[in-house]
Parts: C-alpha cells; structure tokens; sequence
C-alpha cells in the first residue's frame, strides 16, 4: 500500500511539472522570437542608414557641380593638396570643399540680409552686414581645413619618434621593411589614429603594386610634416646604399626626440612673453583696484572734509 501511494504521488507530480512546462514559453520560442525582432532592427537600421548615405551622396553631388565651376586649373591642385594634409582623399574634395564655400557664403549672407531689417539696421548696415556674412561663409572652411592640417601634423610630429623605436625593434626582431610598417601601424593607431592611417595606407600602396620609393614619397606628400619627408628621405637612401635600416632608424629617432624636447623648451620660453599682456591688462589692474581701492577712497574723503 505504501509503495502504491508513493508510486501515484510521484506520477501526479510528473504530470503537474509537465503541466507547467506545456504551459511555460519555451526558450526556443523566445529565442526566435528576439532574432526576428532583430532581424527587423537590423532591416530598418539598413534603410536609414541607406537614406542617410543617399542624401549624402545627393548633396555631395550637388556641391561638386556647383564647386566646379568656381575652381579650376592651378587653384586645383594647391587645394587638392591641402585638403590631402587635412586628411581629405577623395579626388573630388576640391570641388567639394568649393561648392561648400559657396553654399555657405551665400546662405550667411542671405541669412545677415534677413536678419538685420528685422534688427532695425539702417540700409548701410543691412548691406555691411551682408558683405559680412558673405565673407565669413567663405573663410570659415578655410579656417576649418587649416585647423584640421595643424592638428594632424601635431599628432603625426608627437608619436613619429614612438613609432620609429617600433620600427627598430620589428626590424631588429627580423621582419622586412614592409612588414614592419604594417606591424608599427597597427601598434601606433592606439596612440595616434592619424600616423597608424597613413603607415597603413603606404602598406596598401606596396601592395597594390606601387613601388616602396614612390609609396614613401606620397606619404611625405600626404601628411606635409617636414619630419616625415626626412623620414623618407633617409629609408630611401638607406634603400639605395644597402646600409642597416635599424641603425639609421635608432638615429633618426634620437634626432627627433632632441629636436621635440627644444620646441618643448622654446616654447617654455616664450610662455613668460606671452603672460606679459595678461598681466599688465587684466590681473595688475584688479589687484590695483583691490589694493588701492580703499586707500585712495579714503583719501578721497579725507581731501573732501579738508575743503569743506
């Protein structure tokens, strides 16, 4: 009798707990159910982000035909140029950049045009606050593409000694010259995004067919850093002359980091000329008025009960 209630106690609880489980989602379920609604996401995510690069591309187009018609023939190749130093690959980013100065001169210009009657700016002022907008449209991505250049030569002159102690060690380890850049661009990314790019870029070049001098040489063209174009200039010769790559490399290195620490300390030099203004036209001031202030307001005062 015993075993015969244990026995039915241990089947209603099979039956119960499979009960439940029937009843209870299974993790399959769930689990298809969140890759489908993955799946949409990442359907939708793909439309926008194809709109977005559509409208891209669109405006894009628009900018290129309207830039080249500003520019052309020498003016071409300088911009080309520079917008290389900031970064800017693409063959049609002078006619780009052109048709995004135009477009935005004359949107700020016609933007101070409606602004100032509204200001109640007299006729003159209407017209100079036009002339304004028109030339602040067109400076303005100048001066954008000038800070661009300045500060990717600034990282690319910071991590340049790095990256060559990186380079002697992989040539010292016994990796060719190619396989070194690639290795020391990787490496040198962490530190500066700027320089690993363009070692990677002269990696690709090799690849792609292009001679190692004539990789180099756009490197130097690319960046526009006078470290880098002697950088170049001694792998080449060193290419040329069959001398040890890693000697020349540990020297050049040490000549850069000589070169880094004296703008570090002309620069040093210079901060107690530039704290001259500050001091003499804002802090001396406040302390002569602190300072004095109560002196000469007593004296002041004094002064006045003496003549009365």
């Amino acid at each position: 009798m015993i075993y015969l209630i244990a026995l039915l106690v241990l089947c209603a609880t099979a039956f119960v707990v499979m009960l439940v489980l029937q009843l209870m989602p299974s993790d399959s379920a769930v689990i298809r159910r969140l890759g489908d609604m993955q799946r949409v996401e990442g359907y939708q995510t793909v439309i926008v982000r194809r709109r977005r690069q559509e409208r891209a591309e669109r405006l894009q187009a628009i900018l290129e035909g309207l830039g080249s018609r500003g520019v052309g023939g020498e003016a071409v190749s300088g911009l080309r140029l520079r917008l290389l130093n900031a970064g800017f690959v693409d063959l049609n980013a002078p006619y780009i950049f052109q048709g995004a100065r135009i477009v935005l001169a004359l949107g700020l210009g016609f933007l101070t045009v409606t602004l100032a009657p509204i200001l109640g700016a007299p006729f003159a002022g209407v017209v100079l606050m036009g002339v304004w907008g028109l030339l602040m449209g067109w400076v303005i991505p100048g001066f954008y593409i000038g800070r661009r250049v300045a500060n990717r030569k600034y990282q690319i002159q910071r991590s340049l000694p790095d990256a060559l102690d990186l380079l002697v060690v992989c040539v010292e380890a016994g990796l060719a010259l190619n396989q070194a850049l690639l290795r020391v661009s990787e490496e040198i990314a962490n530190i500066s995004p700027v320089l690993g790019e363009q070692l990677a870029m002269v990696n690709l070049e090799i690849r792609a067919g292009s001679a190692r001098e004539q990789a180099l040489q756009n490197l130097a063209t690319r960046t526009g850093v006078e470290d880098i174009q002697s950088f170049v200039t001694m792998l080449i010769q060193t290419d040329r002359f069959g001398t040890s790559i890693a000697d020349a490399l540990r020297v050049h290195s040490e000549d850069l980091r000589t070169k880094r620490r004296q703008l570090a300390e002309e620069a040093s030099a210079k901060t107690a000329i530039k704290m001259l203004f500050p001091l003499v036209f804002c802090i001396f001031p406040a302390m002569f008025v602190v300072i004095l202030g109560a002196a000469i307001i007593q004296i002041v005062q004094a002064l006045s009960a003496f003549g009365s």
